[in-house]
């Protein structure tokens, strides 16, 4: 039937999830553009549609709507195979469920056979979508390609880990044969770790820093849905540094120090939350160049703010009091825990408070301990440490002095 070929499977609404998140800024087209040169023919199926963002979160649908009469439709997160209007209008995002009775798709009175027919109807004659709303479809909000792979595009290798949402696997990007790395997402996660896993590709978009790991681009063509990424061949700092302790120089590990402070001061310059920084979230490429890494549970908040409620897969060693205690994090909180990844370092890949556990690292510093100075780390580098461990956020240091102080340590 006409419904069920609407109707995408649960691969298919996660893939157009992906495809809609990442979707750019610049893609908003204006209403002086003709409507068949924003949207394919109504004839294509539903998910063939660029205005068509699957099933998006409400809240993300919302922060793609800026001006007036811009609108998507996406798969309803609540009802799958319900199908929902997003507009701006009048200074409001509204939200319309598209009605099916009859074999028939509508809004209130003239139905259409799909989804892409009654959308093109309102499109192009400007009927509103409900005489009570009086709202008017002006600019449809198109993904953007430009990060938009085939799984033919890339060739699978060795398996090189596995991570919260499913395997990483080494592989090849075929235009050019750069090795890239390629995570894949389990089906079977919670919606929640679904958001997180299509976060990070969204968030890592809009970066391009030597000290951040840099997104290639997305398959969402069938499953599994792949995030590709630059390779980093000396793998996660953590191993790294357990590895190669017997070889590594403190000058070297001051090095380490520096590009992780270039790499969080720009992401502190970009209002970026990480909250998960620590030497297992860290990747060393070629030239032992630092980069930071997993992002699935970083945010990007206007006045670098984000609260959260709940200790669920929170790393409590690496976690600021503050967050901990207020669900409040910041960059402030991100120096904190750049601070234990600094001890991380010294120690060549020691667990924090080592010989505690969870709770009682927790107890200790609020009682106001904090780890002793690693026996490779030089005096200056562990006052910077403590630094970072200020009790009170505004205490601490901001990552561009991090980075400065550093850096001048590093030339001595």
């Amino acid at each position: 039937t006409e419904r069920m070929k609407e109707r995408s499977s649960r691969f298919d609404t996660l893939r157009h999830s992906l495809a809609g998140m990442i979707r750019s800024p610049k893609a908003m087209l204006g209403s002086s553009t003709s409507f068949f040169d924003v949207i394919p023919t109504s004839e294509r199926p539903l998910a063939d549609q660029e205005w068509y963002h699957g099933a998006i979160p409400r809240t993300e649908a919302q922060e793609l709507l800026r001006q007036q009469g811009d609108f998507l439709v996406r798969e309803s997160h609540g009802k799958p195979g319900e199908y929902v209007l997003s507009v701006f209008s009048d200074e409001q995002r509204r939200h319309f469920i598209i009605q099916y009775a009859d074999s028939q798709y509508r809004f209130e009175g003239t139905g259409f056979s799909t989804i892409p027919q009654l959308i093109e109807h309102h499109f192009s004659t400007k009927q509103v979508i409900t005489k009570k709303s009086g709202v008017v479809l002006l600019n449809p909000v198109v993904k953007d390609k430009k990060w938009i792979l085939n799984h033919e595009d890339v060739t699978l290798g060795d398996l090189l880990g596995k991570g919260n949402f499913g395997e990483v696997f080494k592989g090849t990007l075929q235009r050019d044969k750069t090795p890239v790395a390629v995570k894949t997402c389990k089906e079977d996660l919670p919606p929640e770790l679904k958001i997180r896993f299509l976060s990070e590709a969204r968030i890592l978009k809009q970066y391009d820093h030597p000290n951040i790991v840099k997104l290639i681009g997305v398959c969402t063509q069938r499953q599994p849905i792949y995030i590709v990424m630059e390779l980093v061949p000396g793998g996660d700092f953590l191993s790294f540094l357990r590895k190669k302790k017997d070889e590594l120089k403190t000058k070297q590990l001051v090095r380490f120090a520096v590009d992780a402070a270039a790499g969080m001061a720009y992401l502190e310059s970009k209002n970026c939350i990480h909250r998960d920084l620590a030497a297992r979230n860290c990747l060393v490429g070629e030239g032992s160049v630092l980069k930071i890494s997993d992002f699935g549970m970083s945010r990007q908040e206007d006045d670098g703010v984000y609260s959260s409620s709940g200790l669920k897969q929170i790393p409590i060693k690496w976690t600021a009091p503050e967050a901990l205690n207020y669900g409040r994090y910041s960059s402030e909180s991100d120096v904190w825990s750049y601070g234990i990844l600094l001890w991380e370092t010294f120690s060549l890949g020691v667990c924090p408070y080592p010989g505690m556990t969870n709770q009682q690292a927790r107890e200790q510093v609020e009682k106001g301990y904090r780890m002793a100075c690693p026996q490779r780390c030089p005096d200056d580098v562990y006052k910077v440490m403590q630094r970072c461990w200020q009790y009170n956020p505004e205490d601490r240091p901001k990552f561009s002095e991090l980075q400065r102080d550093l850096a001048a340590i590093k030339k001595k």
